[in-house]
């Protein structure tokens, strides 16, 4: 029996095109064009905690997070 091959690049468009990603990116463009920080070239990104916005974090560690990301959590047999 043969098992179908995932399609990665598929899977990760079709995420970020749902309902839930485009709200949660608009939650964090708002706050950042709230707070001042939104396209001035500062290198930071509002980031979730515990599901609401806590803050600023650099947009490198923000985007390559192993820790705060709920998925690796899961993985990892931690929290869910």
């Amino acid at each position: 029996m043969r098992v179908k091959k995932r399609n990665y690049k598929e899977e990760y468009k079709l995420y970020h095109a749902s309902r839930g990603a485009k709200i949660k990116r608009a939650k964090l463009n708002k706050y950042n064009r709230e707070k001042g920080t939104y396209g001035n070239g500062d290198s930071l990104d509002a980031y979730h905690k515990g599901g609401k916005i806590v803050g600023f974090k650099s947009a490198a560690s923000n985007r390559g997070s192993k820790v705060d990301s709920a998925g690796d959590r899961r993985a990892r047999g931690g929290k869910k």
